[in-house]
């Protein structure tokens, strides 16, 4: 058994749906126990609820999904893949505040071997979608978890997404159905990777 957690901030929706795509791949892998999780805004509550859309939006995505509250769970996964939107070309402010309390947990080694993995979505066709799950990507290599991502493993990933992570270009709708289809695979390939070595671990 290997546990896998889909960690994902979302304004809109659209890295939600992401997160969901990869949340079913990863469940189609024999033995893996999937939990989705989402991070809250840091906006006050003031702000965000004067712009209409995004307070309906706030209220849809906090009645379907959990929300992670305490960065010590991390160290209950064998896998972590965290998804944002771009901000600038990189990583939103939400989820770069749960990766700069994860201090403690480098001090100790705590995420050191945990397989780790990233996606993201974008307005615009070149507004950072690699130059975001790097910014992802880059915390995690110092943390010592073991990166997988999708690359070109499955035909999927030459019709949507990025060798790097799962990626969606959103300025027209919703991810569309080749997004979700590369994000399926990554959550397949994460877990089935994440499998062998806990099974590997479990030989030790």
């Amino acid at each position: 058994m290997s546990k896998v957690l889909i960690l994902f901030y979302s304004r809109t929706g659209n890295t939600a749906a992401l997160a969901d795509a990869i949340g079913e791949g990863a469940k189609s892998v024999r033995f893996a126990e999937v939990d989705i999780r989402r991070i809250d805004d840091l906006a006050p509550a003031s702000e965000r609820d004067s712009i209409p859309d995004w307070k309906s939006s706030h209220e849809a995505l906090a009645a379907r999904y959990q929300t992670f509250t305490d960065v010590n769970a991390l160290t209950e996964y064998d896998a972590i893949i965290l998804g944002s939107p771009t901000r600038y070309g990189i990583m939103s402010a939400e989820l770069k505040n749960v990766l700069d309390q994860t201090g403690p947990l480098w001090e100790k080694g705590a995420l050191v071997n945990k397989v780790g993995a990233a996606f993201t979505s974008v307005a615009t066709q070149h507004g950072g979608h690699e130059t975001t799950l790097w910014s992802i990507m880059t915390p995690m290599a110092n943390l010592g978890m073991i990166l997988v991502p999708p690359g070109y493993s499955d035909a999927v990933m030459f019709a949507g997404g990025s060798p790097y992570g799962a990626t969606a270009t959103t300025g027209g709708g919703a991810p569309g159905a080749a997004d979700l289809a590369a994000a399926r695979h990554q959550g397949k390939r994460v877990a089935e990777v994440t499998g062998w070595i806990t099974h590997a671990r479990s030989h030790k």
